[in-house]
Order: C-alpha cells, then structure tokens, then sequence
C-alpha cells in the first residue's frame, strides 16, 4: 500500500515590513512622556503621499537635528507640549 500524498499549497511569500516614509529631523521641541523618556521633534517628510509636510512627532531613544525617521504612518500627529507644568 501506497501511503497518499497530501497535495502541496503553494506558499505566498510574506510580507515582513510594512511601508515606511522617510522624514528629515528639523528642530527638536522638547522632552515628554511621564518621565520624559521620549522627545518631541518637528520633522519634514521627504517622499511619499504627504511630501514636504512638517508635522510634529514623539520619538524615543537618541535623535538630533537631521537625522533621518522611518514612519510608517503620516496622518496622526502628536499633540503640543505644555510648557506651563504645575
């Protein structure tokens, strides 16, 4: 007796990264988050849909003026800082 073969599916290849836009730094606002973990920057985007729009972003970990952001998304914005804490 022959042991029967299942029939093989052929595999679709994966995606394993989404879409990122480019976006230049422009000017670095300031510190948020609850312990000021993160930084607030105003960055350009260099390509895509929404090019050459400046809008305002949370960025953890160390960034200065020109470096270069991947965002997989440009429609939401982050909100303004406080500058008068209490």
């Amino acid at each position: 007796m022959k042991p029967q073969q299942k029939p093989q599916k052929k595999q679709e290849p994966a995606f394993l990264f989404t879409r990122a836009v480019p976006a230049r730094i422009e000017e670095i606002i300031g510190r948020t988050g609850t312990r000021g973990e993160a930084t607030q920057v105003r960055c350009k985007i260099l390509d895509g849909r929404d090019q050459s729009k400046i809008m305002r972003r949370n960025v953890r970990g160390i960034v200065k003026v020109g470096d270069i952001l991947m965002l997989r998304e440009t429609e939401i914005e982050a909100r303004k800082l406080n500058s008068g804490r209490k």
